[in-house]
């Protein structure tokens, strides 16, 4: 077991009153017991600050740094800066993980050599209701080229992830100009720049979802075009490494329609826009559906056609929930007048 090598834990706080001493308790509460704790608090507007000081007055091995609003990446290279551990964790504050997170991980890239070990994680549902709920876990799994996988469909969680801070120097830290995909752009830079990435079966991890969506897909428009934003910005640099191989196009391909499926019930013009990016990077893109009546029409019809038709029931299915929406809306007023 080793124990001595000093972890930072960095936490970005935006307006988490609610959940930021959680975060805070989940890295005290660690079997690890080299670690440091940084908390900056973005501009928060409501009582987070005084939260983060009244721990840091109990403890000092937690340091905080208040700055104006000027984004999580930006918190996140405030607070890198600051640290001085050889193992990086980054926690957002309305996130946290369980008691052996951090021993088990330093142990595993200690064994290993490798620059950065990911696990598995599950969600914690939030609902209006006030209860709550975990979700599976989501098995992250080994992949064969971890750079192909995050060009395509494959995430996980920032909290499941710990990195050697040598990994991180070799980059310019997170882009500040991203307001979203932030974090697979941050992964996508750490793989490119050479480090050795492992995967480490256990969940550890705890990525809060309020109801339908995640903080950072309240605005799905906006959560689409950063996604791309980090493919168009992989593919150049792949192409100016001379790297972008047909491997690579076709993941970009898988990343581009992931994200035209997204767009379609917000957006169809969108969706054909994208739908086009993927063809255009991988013409022979067949799509990753496991449906198997989709996969028996597309192997009659084509990709393309029986995405159309796909499509259009997609799309005649919404119109048909609204209106029925509309009539149970308006039966529900009708019946409350006199």
């Amino acid at each position: 077991m080793i124990m001595s090598k000093l972890v930072s834990t960095i936490i970005p706080c935006y307006n988490a009153s609610r959940w930021i001493a959680e975060a805070i308790d989940s890295c005290l509460r660690q079997t690890y017991s080299d670690i440091e704790i940084i908390i900056i608090d973005d501009g928060s507007r409501d009582n987070s600050l005084e939260i983060i000081k009244s721990y840091a007055q109990k403890n000092p091995n937690i340091i905080w740094h208040h700055i104006p609003h000027t984004g999580g990446n930006h918190a996140r290279n405030v607070g890198f800066s600051l640290s001085k551990g050889e193992y990086i964790q980054f926690l957002d504050a309305d996130d946290y993980i369980l008691p052996e997170k951090i021993e088990h991980q330093v142990n595993f890239l200690e064994l290993t050599g490798a620059d950065v070990v990911y696990g598995d994680w599950r969600h914690q549902y939030h609902y209006s209701n006030g209860r709550c709920t975990l979700g599976d876990i989501k098995i992250t799994g080994q992949q064969t080229d971890i750079l192909e996988s995050l060009l395509g469909t494959w995430w996980v969680a920032v909290a499941a992830l710990l990195y050697r801070r040598k990994a991180i120097q070799n980059i310019n830290g997170w882009d500040e100009t991203l307001t979203t995909a932030q974090d697979r752009d941050f992964l996508i830079s750490v793989v490119m720049s050479g480090a050795k990435v492992v995967y480490q079966p256990g969940c550890n991890s705890i990525y809060r979802r309020y109801g339908d969506v995640t903080v950072s897909t309240v605005s799905k428009p906006r959560w689409i075009m950063g996604h791309c934003l980090v493919l168009e910005k992989a593919e150049r640099e792949l192409a100016f490494s001379q790297k972008l191989s047909s491997n690579y196009r076709c993941a970009l391909a898988a990343g581009y329609f992931e994200m035209a499926r997204y767009s379609l019930l917000e957006d169809y013009s969108l969706y054909l826009k994208l739908l086009d990016a993927a063809m255009i990077r991988c013409p022979n893109f067949q799509g990753n559906s496991k449906n198997r009546i989709y996969n028996l029409l597309k192997a009659l019809i084509g990709f393309r056609r029986t995405e159309r038709i796909v499509c259009l029931i997609i799309l005649a299915n919404k119109r048909l929930s609204s209106v029925v929406q509309i009539f149970a809306e308006l039966k529900r007023v009708s019946g409350a007048i006199p």
